[in-house]
């Protein structure tokens, strides 16, 4: 038992001392250890010859100084504009156009991509700065502090662009100074005045305003003046030509809550024409053309006149109807709908030439038809001398006779002129009794002769006075 114990207390004071001999080995390599890294990271503070570390330093660029604490933010109220009570703080603007979308005739409107920025001072973002040196923020220091309470007036949508992230930025130097810029595409609206409809000249505007703060508290201008507005110069419409940018300041005044300071950004546009002569003047001129070859067709070719007459009426109304289709409803006669319904006119009159040719021509069949009847011998006569032995037909002109019923030589003109008597009882050799003679010119081919010329000058002249007027 003795040996036992001696065993078991051998045992347990060789395992204290490899214990502790151990646990002195570790605490001598962490030791050794921290003393390997201390100097270089002394050597690495007191370096010297690098430029980066000749530089003063500056709180503003130093990691551990929170925006926050350094600009003081929660030492201030910016619920509040800055001086309030004070004189209207002055509020500059400048914007760069970046792309001119889209203009509607249809919705009167337009979608322009800018970049707006603000110009202001606020003393309580002043910070120390030995380099004076600006901080620059992204839009999470902006929900912050105090801006301008910008909008657009008319406008119908409005977004902030936000890829890959909010497409915002402060600056702010350490006088205060606070420069606020945003990438913004707005859809505004455009009183279009579109009589001259398409040979017009529009101007559309769009306006900037204090929401909440009237001229008394805000002072809203350009910062340069007519400078402030700058456009990429690669900016282009397909329908538009951009003649010119302009801004102006007004006050607006609203009877609720009093004036405001507005900003404008004015910009003309000039329509371009080349694509309305192609898709509606040339089409609408070949139609009228078209409808003049019917005067040159006999008009006895009732299917070939009848047709070409109903097709350019017919294509006339699906010009109009597509042009209409396209625009607004608006209630004053536009320029287009001038020339498409005076072509229309011009069509339409065309087919109604033919009628009234046609319709003549039937007058004059049932004409000769009855005198024909009346006049027993009067067509086929190779004697006419014949005729005029007899007393009752002593006064008629034996050329005119022979001619009667038969069309003259080439192309003149078809005429039919009878000269007879009728009586009203037997005719003896000595006395004619109630004797009349009835004369009849009929020219089937004077109206179709007449509309060659009248029709093309006509619509000659328009065209003159058209484009004198539009363009």
């Amino acid at each position: 038992m003795q040996m036992e114990a001696v065993l078991v207390l051998f045992c347990a004071c060789l395992l204290g001392v490899t214990a502790r001999q151990r646990s002195h080995r570790l605490e001598n390599y962490r030791q050794s250890r921290v003393r390997r890294e201390t100097p270089k990271r002394e050597g690495a503070t007191h370096k010297t010859g690098s430029p980066i570390f000749r530089r003063s330093p500056d709180r503003t660029k130093t990691p551990v100084t929170k925006s926050e604490q350094l600009l003081r933010i929660d030492d201030h109220d910016f619920s509040m504009r800055p001086a309030f009570g004070g004189p209207p703080i002055p509020v500059g603007v400048d914007v760069q156009v970046e792309s001119l979308d889209t203009i509607s005739e249809v919705d009167m409107d337009f979608t322009m991509t800018l970049y707006l920025r603000h110009y202001w001072k606020d003393e309580r973002l002043s910070f120390p700065s030995t380099n004076n040196q600006s901080l620059t923020f992204d839009s999470r220091l902006v929900k912050k502090i105090w801006v301008p309470d910008m909008f657009f007036v008319h406008s119908k949508r409005s977004f902030i662009h936000d890829t890959t992230t909010d497409n915002v930025m402060l600056r702010v130097s350490p006088d205060g100074n606070v420069l606020y810029s945003l990438r913004v595409t707005v859809t505004a609206m455009c009183n279009m005045d579109l009589s001259r409809f398409p040979l017009d000249t529009q101007t559309c505007s769009l306006e900037i305003e204090s929401y909440a703060y009237t001229d008394d508290d805000l002072m809203l201008y350009w910062k340069k003046g007519n400078e402030s507005l700058n456009t990429d110069e690669r900016i282009s419409l397909s329908q538009f030509l951009i003649q010119k940018f302009h801004t102006t300041t007004k006050l607006a005044f609203y009877s609720s809550t009093g004036w405001y300071n507005r900003l404008y950004i004015h910009f003309t546009l000039r329509r371009h024409i080349f694509f309305f002569l192609l898709q509606t003047y040339f089409p609408a001129t070949l139609m009228v053309m078209l409808s003049w070859v019917s005067f040159w067709i006999d008009r006895r070719a009732v299917p070939a006149r009848v047709p070409l007459g109903i097709t350019t009426v017919l294509t006339m109304s699906t010009i109009i109807t597509g042009v209409n289709a396209s625009m607004p409803r608006v209630s004053y006669i536009k320029a287009v709908d001038i020339y498409l319904w005076v072509s229309f006119v011009f069509v339409f009159l065309s087919v109604i030439e033919y009628a009234a040719v046609n319709y003549l021509s039937t007058v004059q069949e049932r004409r000769e038809r009855k005198l024909r009847d009346r006049l027993p011998c009067t067509c086929g006569i190779e004697n006419p001398d014949d005729m005029m032995m007899n007393p009752s037909y002593s006064d008629v002109d034996p050329n005119i006779m022979g001619n009667y019923g038969m069309p003259e030589n080439g192309g003149r003109q078809e005429r039919i002129l009878a000269q007879f008597t009728i009586g009203d009882g037997q005719t003896t050799s000595q006395v004619k009794s109630s004797r009349t003679y009835v004369n009849i010119w009929i020219d089937t081919h004077a109206i179709d002769k007449y509309s060659r010329v009248v029709f093309p000058g006509a619509y000659t002249l328009f065209n003159i006075v058209y484009w004198s007027i539009y363009c």
